[in-house]
């Protein structure tokens, strides 16, 4: 029993670990390949295009893209 509780705080530690290594490698790659684009913070609610519903500031117009069409929905 005690087994399966310590394995089981292992793996979310683990998991934990390894999205904010994934996090800092991305990162990363961004910032040596910036003709690939900006690096896209994920502390926002995401991508608005998809109708995601949010309700932060991070999907006025005034954010877009020179000449990017805006969809409301």
């Amino acid at each position: 029993m005690m087994t399966t509780y310590l394995v089981t705080i292992g793996l979310i530690f683990g998991i934990m670990l390894g999205g904010i290594l994934v996090e800092r490698v991305y990162r990363g790659f961004a910032a040596r390949n910036p003709q690939l684009g900006p690096y896209r913070d994920t502390s926002k609610c995401g991508c608005c295009s998809a109708g995601s519903g949010c309700s932060d500031a991070s999907c006025d117009a005034e954010r877009a893209a020179p000449g990017a069409t805006t969809i409301r929905h």
